[in-house]
């Protein structure tokens, strides 16, 4: 796994995933930094969970990867493809949006065999709302 693409350190990434969370939920923008540590630390904790190069998973401008088990690609488009942006990304990894209202609300395109990524998600759960928290409340 390519060192922009391991995981990050978890307390740095919960702090980051906190502040990018805190600022969604204030209606402000993400810090960049913040918003690039998450994408990227979830791309590759993605990775771990769903080894493999079927799909390709596009989260521009932070990163792309490929993964989930089957056929192996090796050129051009992989059989599978999913895109989004990186707030997105980052709501569906962390549990505050599911997969079904991303794709129905547009924020989120995925074609082809074993593109749906629900079994993988969350990634990081720890940015439930409060009415979806198993923590009482939180």
């Amino acid at each position: 796994m390519p060192a922009r693409l391991r995981p990050a350190d978890p307390v740095e990434a919960a702090a980051a995933l906190a502040r990018v969370l805190a600022a969604l939920d204030a209606g402000d923008r993400p810090e960049p930094d913040d918003l690039r540590l998450v994408v990227r630390d979830s791309l590759a904790l993605l990775l771990v969970r769903a080894p493999g190069r079927s799909v390709e998973v596009r989260v521009p401008p932070y990163a792309a990867i490929q993964c989930v088990p089957g056929p192996r690609h090796t050129r051009g488009t992989p059989p599978g493809v999913v895109e989004t942006d990186p707030v997105t990304w980052v709501l569906l990894s962390s549990g505050r949006m599911s997969w079904e209202d991303a794709r129905g609300s547009g924020a989120l395109t995925a074609s082809g065999e074993r593109s749906d990524l629900s079994t993988y998600l969350p990634l990081r759960p720890g940015g439930e709302s409060a009415d979806a928290s198993s923590e009482g409340g939180r």
